[in-house]
């Protein structure tokens, strides 16, 4: 398989599978599927209310329903795609050894929508570098029931792919995002966006736990916090420009006015947490971390956070 290799062949619908049917892998499958392509969801624990009932998008863009879903338990099940969809938790990537080889042909295309740092290199290393692709979710979204997804704000993509610049297939698949109705864009560095995304989500994500379980507003209202959010964001934008990323410390100030218009958002990491779920310590606060110090270069700033998050969510095994 070569990079311009193309996905969607005219005329004919994208056979894509989605690993990880949660709610990031149900909104963006879903809407693949609103749209006409032959979308397989792996489920677990939502299996037998979606074969019975669907899956519900409630959504500011227009709610909708898709009343039969193909849903599987095994990827054996579904078989080879064109296009595998991973949104599964970085926490699980060791079962992708399992999972993928009954998805895959000798063209299909990895995409990863996973959190943090890492996961491109995990199925580069096992499956091929020329396969993967990774894209970034701004997203606001929640499952908040068995096969009902609620999503409450953005929602648009940041494409890029593992090794080099984009190529034809990531303008296709840019292009199919959008025809239904995905908001994409094409990044020209995947690992730099990553490095931008976690701008946000190292303060957001750890501060909503480390502070006690409070939300994006909440986070906000307090000053204290907010002068952490901000210095938590210098010291990653300072990390990634070292290492050769351009990241403007003007996205700061965006960054915390975009969290404005959100409301009371719990981002995905608290509500793991909540839940006695795996929180993704490693991909999105260990792995920076450790990147930088490979570089000579210190994150006092996240790492203290890092040791917090670590501190409490041993706490909670042990209570």
């Amino acid at each position: 398989m070569t990079s311009n290799t193309k996905i969607i062949e005219d005329g004919r619908s994208c056979s894509i599978a989605i690993i990880g049917s949660g709610a990031v892998g149900c909104y963006y499958g879903g809407r693949l599927a609103q749209h006409g392509n032959d979308v397989h969801f792996l489920m677990r624990s939502d299996f037998d209310h979606v074969r019975q009932h669907g899956l519900q998008i409630r959504s500011p863009l227009g709610d909708f329903e898709l009343p039969h879903v193909p849903c599987h338990l095994t990827t054996a099940d579904i078989g080879p795609c064109d296009l595998v969809i991973i949104a599964m938790k970085a926490t699980a990537n060791e079962a992708l050894l399992d999972l993928l080889p009954p998805l895959l042909k000798p063209d299909t295309i990895l995409l990863t929508l996973q959190n943090g740092l890492g996961s491109d290199d995990f199925l580069a290393q096992h499956f091929g570098s020329q396969r993967v692709m990774g894209g970034l979710c701004f997203v606001c979204i929640n499952r908040i029931s068995p096969g009902v997804i609620h999503h409450i704000a953005q929602g648009q993509i940041a494409l890029g792919e593992h090794h080099g610049p984009p190529q034809a297939r990531t303008h296709d698949l840019a292009a199919e995002f959008q025809r239904c109705g995905i908001e994409c864009h094409i990044e020209p560095s995947l690992i730099a966006a990553r490095w931008k995304k976690l701008v946000w989500n190292i303060p957001f994500n750890g501060l909503s736990i480390a502070a006690g379980g409070i939300d994006t507003a909440a986070i906000l209202a307090n000053a204290a916090l907010e002068r952490r959010v901000r210095d938590l964001m210098r010291e990653i934008i300072d990390t990634a420009n070292q290492l050769g990323h351009d990241i403007p410390l003007s996205l700061i100030d965006t960054m915390i006015e975009r969290t404005r218009t959100m409301s009371a958002y719990k981002p995905s990491s608290l509500i793991d947490f909540l839940a006695g779920h795996e929180v993704e310590l490693d991909a999105i606060w260990g792995e920076p971390v450790r990147r930088a110090a490979m570089a000579g270069i210190s994150m006092p700033t996240v790492e203290e956070l890092y040791q917090q998050l670590c501190s409490a969510v041993s706490s909670r095994q042990h209570d």
